[in-house]
């Protein structure tokens, strides 16, 4: 065993669960290597269902997946951290220490040795530098964050209807996570209406702030206009070319120092890679923080650090523009590595990887979905809208809890699910 690899993955997302899953897996018995997942959390959540968590119209806990049973379960090792620095020379991730939420000290900074290193640290919004808005938003990037939005909504929730006043929430960013958020938002306060005020989604005030010229900038233009005639049809309201300026106690100022109102304001416009991977050890970044990968998804620099997902940015020879940071690609990279970290830890050159674009998907919770069925598949380039739309993107997490648990265990964790919502309030309510 002292002679094993030490294969290490810092970042629990989709491409780092996935990855650590498959490795450990394809690594139990051979004892060639040993694989060690880094994450500053505890649990595992499906980062395009936040939006769902934020709002409290999924049970959190009945979605998230525990990494010390997950890693028990298919051999690979769990340890908590948040990595603050890279050291190349020494082969060391360098980790912060770990405090409770009280401030306790659990862990003290330390340093993780590894042979190979992989880093699916994921993205977060990117505020570019605009005033207020890390003192007065609220993010959607984590669990945490999503959690204690949704802590923060049901206060003001709570007051709206004791006051007798309007619920107002400013969004700015009308990508996928703008647009799903507010969708979900109304949603949650339609239910809400029957546990007491039937007056509580007439009370949402809700505004959708996008800089480019329409929402849903990376779907094709027919389904941005669909989809902002129906959020403007459930009444919201939605303004593109509009570059939020700062954020203010009272709401967003942009424009020409117009003001919207907001008691509520999220953030999710822009992507970046954490902060401290700009230049990290060395290694090539853009300006988006994200580590410059090759084909073989090896940073461009040091061919033992690899990068996936949203902190990676990679650009096919063919194309002018680097892969969107979605969690289709994240999971295909993570996929083509773990077939073939194995082999070239034995020799064999890793291949390149090639993107498969199979479309993206939208969902207005239940006031509709809309897709691109992209280049591969039964109609390449077509369109789907309303209830397929909405299975094909319900599927999407399903074939995730596939690819980590095996068909037989998603099946029952869909079937508790399911049993769950029939004795459960559809909603959060405490």
């Amino acid at each position: 065993m002292s002679n094993a690899t030490r294969i290490v993955i810092v970042g629990g997302g989709i491409a780092g669960i996935l990855l650590a899953t498959r490795l450990g897996d394809h690594f139990a018995h051979s004892h060639e290597a040993t694989v060690t997942l880094i994450d500053s959390s505890h649990t595992h959540i499906w980062k395009p269902m936040l939006h769902t968590i934020a709002a409290g119209t999924r049970d959190v806990k009945q979605q998230q997946v525990s990494y010390l049973a997950h890693a028990s379960a298919h051999r690979f090792a769990w340890q908590p951290g948040e990595m603050c620095g890279l050291d190349r020379q020494r082969k060391e991730v360098l980790l912060n220490e770990v405090r409770t939420p009280e401030g306790e000290l659990v862990l003290e900074a330390r340093t993780v040795p590894y042979d190979v290193l992989v880093l699916s640290l994921g993205s977060r919004a990117n505020d570019f530098g605009v005033p207020g808005v890390r003192q007065h938003c609220h993010f959607i990037d984590s669990q945490q964050q999503a959690e204690a939005f949704n802590g923060v909504l049901r206060a003001r929730m709570l007051r709206a209807v004791v006051r007798d006043e309007r619920l107002r929430v400013g969004i700015v960013g009308a990508g996928a996570t703008g647009v799903e958020l507010a969708a979900e938002l109304s949603r949650v306060l339609e239910i809400a209406q029957g546990y007491g005020d039937p007056t509580l989604r007439s009370r949402l005030s809700l505004t959708l702030l996008e800089s480019g010229p329409r929402v849903l900038a990376s779907f094709p233009p027919a389904i941005s206009a669909s989809t902002q005639q129906q959020l403007e049809h459930i009444g919201f309201r939605v303004r593109t070319s509009a570059r939020v300026t700062a954020a203010q106690e009272e709401g967003f100022r942009h424009g020409d120092d117009r003001l919207v109102k907001a008691d509520l304001m999220v953030w999710a416009a822009g992507v970046k890679a954490p902060d401290f991977m700009s230049g990290l050890a060395g290694l090539e970044t853009n300006r988006s923080n994200q580590i410059v990968i090759d084909a073989t998804l090896q940073s461009t620099r040091d061919d033992q650090v690899f990068a996936l997902g949203d902190c990676a940015s990679l650009t096919p020879e063919d194309q002018e523009r680097p892969l969107p940071p979605t969690a289709q690609v994240a999971t295909q990279q993570a996929e083509h590595l773990a077939r073939h970290l194995p082999g070239w830890l034995a020799g064999v050159p890793i291949p390149e990887f090639a993107f498969r674009d199979f479309g993206s998907l939208v969902s207005l919770s239940d006031y509709g979905a809309f897709g691109t069925l992209g280049r591969f598949g039964f109609f390449p380039g077509g369109f789907i809208r309303g209830r397929f739309a909405q299975l094909s993107h319900a599927m999407l997490y399903r074939r995730h809890q596939q690819a980590l648990h095996g068909f037989g265990r998603a099946g029952l964790m869909w079937t508790a699910e399911q049993i769950n919502g029939l004795v459960q309030p559809k909603i959060r309510l405490s």
